[in-house]
């Protein structure tokens, strides 16, 4: 059987066939597109539209190969969504999370809801562009559609809506927002009633595998497809990975690689407590009634940024040239706090991380492969910090980390990574975001019985590298 997985991150798209026979899994990439928040008057949307041209186009390849697929399934990222009117229509386009109009938000809300109670209630890490605050935030703007806004979808369901014309709300993404009470797995909307927002905007929750829709006459007559079912896989695209790790068992830690990093464990129930609360970590959604319970790093974003300024300078670098740096550089000693908010979206990061470094009298970077050395130190630091304290939540002992995602591919940071956790790291499924789709969609076709027989049908069929700690 085939299925069509759309994999939507914040700086690309890609869309994956997948093919299951003989209890293997296969996958292609069969189309790829860029994708970037887009400015306008000093505020940043997700074009949707653009997006849904992609996936259109994407579905003329599928049809153009001529195999039958059973379903499609959609992930992103969490915490955005669109405004749908009274009438079905988009309003206007969703905001982009790194959008700084929610900055000082938060602390508005607090005087609301208690910060302590807001994380009693959600056990969702506070994060300022948080869905509750981006909604806070708008119901303050009187030009904003949500004061015109029925409901809103966000963003899997928002694209499997103009897929389909049918509106779902996804666990595992609207578990993101801030909203959700991860014990209940439904929203309290009562926190929505006393920021004076009506919560009916809220649509009632489905679980991962709920059908949504089918596929438009209208898109099937444009790209040739068969009418075909869009399915409500984990929409959230580390619920989507998380459900791809090869693991064999319950002892394992994750980390979803990207421009974020991800670090959590797999937990039968919500971790809320005043330890958890100290900490930060997150509770979201899982398949199959699991909690992620995670914490959210910044991860490459900080190469990706330090490279845009490079670029502009005139020094561009493959993916194997700065590997290669890094381990030229691998002793030099200087770190940062990847989670340092100076860093979440700064004009120049190479400036901004070389004026910490002097600012805490550490050795600044003389050259970009000491930069990325830097760089690579202070991620594997972070996630020894991150590591140690998922450990004390966990009621079983974390003997390996899976690495997921882009960065699974980065030899010089799963060995550095290894080395400093003191345990094996498993890398790969690089696509895992893609895999866990499409899986989730062979669930819903009957071909395997639960995330168990999925991760044995992944460890069967995608080639993996263990590392082992040296030092």
């Amino acid at each position: 059987m085939y299925f069509l997985a759309f994999d939507l991150g914040a700086t690309s798209g890609r869309a994956i066939l997948g093919k299951i026979e003989g209890g293997i899994l296969g996958s292609e990439e069969i189309y790829r597109f860029p994708n970037s928040v887009k400015e306008d008057g000093g505020n940043y949307y997700w074009d949707i539209y653009s997006l849904f041209d992609h996936f259109k186009s994407a579905l003329k390849v599928v049809a153009s190969k001529g195999v039958k697929i059973e379903s499609i399934g959609i992930d992103t990222w969490g915490v955005d969504f669109g405004c749908i009117g009274a009438d079905g229509e988009i309003l206007g386009l969703p905001r982009a999370y790194r959008d700084p109009y929610t900055e000082g938000i938060p602390e508005e809300v607090f005087k609301i809801i208690p910060k302590k109670e807001l994380y009693g209630v959600t056990g969702t890490q506070i994060m300022n562009f948080n869905t509750i605050f981006q909604i806070y935030a708008q119901h303050k703007d009187p030009e904003s559609p949500i004061h015109k806004a029925e409901e809103i979808l966000f963003m899997p369901d928002l694209m499997a809506y103009m897929l389909t014309g049918e509106r779902v709300c996804e666990y595992t993404d609207a578990s993101t927002s801030g909203l959700i009470d991860p014990r209940t797995r439904d929203f309290d909307r009562s926190l929505l009633a006393r920021l004076g927002v009506d919560p009916k905007i809220l649509r009632p929750i489905v679980q991962p595998g709920t059908k949504v829709g089918m596929l438009k006459k209208e898109i099937c007559e444009e790209t040739g497809m068969e009418p075909v079912p869009v399915i409500a896989v984990a929409g959230h695209d580390t619920a989507s990975a998380i459900a791809a790790v090869p693991a064999q068992d319950e002892h394992f830690a994750y980390l979803s690689s990207g421009t974020w990093s991800l670090m959590g464990i797999e937990s039968p129930v919500p971790v809320i407590s005043d330890k958890s609360y100290e900490y930060n970590v997150t509770n979201e959604g899982g398949i199959e009634g699991t909690t992620r319970f995670l914490k959210n790093i910044t991860g490459m974003w900080l190469l990706e940024q330090s490279r845009k300024t490079w670029a502009a300078e005139g020094r561009e670098y493959n993916y194997a040239q700065i590997e290669q740096m890094g381990r030229d550089e691998i002793d030099f000693p200087s770190t940062i706090d990847p989670d340092d908010p100076r860093f979440a979206a700064p004009k120049d990061m190479d400036a901004e991380i070389k004026a910490a470094l002097a600012e805490s009298g550490q050795k600044v970077p003389e050259n970009d492969a000491q930069m990325i050395s830097c760089i690579y130190h202070s991620l594997t630091k972070k996630y020894k910090e991150v590591i140690s304290m998922l450990q004390g939540f966990a009621s079983f002992t974390i003997d390996k980390l899976h690495v997921i995602g882009g960065g699974s591919a980065n030899k010089l940071v799963s060995q550095l990574t290894a080395d400093t956790l003191g345990i094996p790291v498993i890398a790969g499924p690089v696509e895992g975001t893609a895999i866990g789709n499409i899986m989730i969609q062979a669930k819903v076709a009957g071909l395997v019985k639960d995330r168990w027989e999925m991760r044995r049908i992944i460890g069967n069929s995608i080639e993996t590298k263990t590392y082992y700690p040296n030092n």
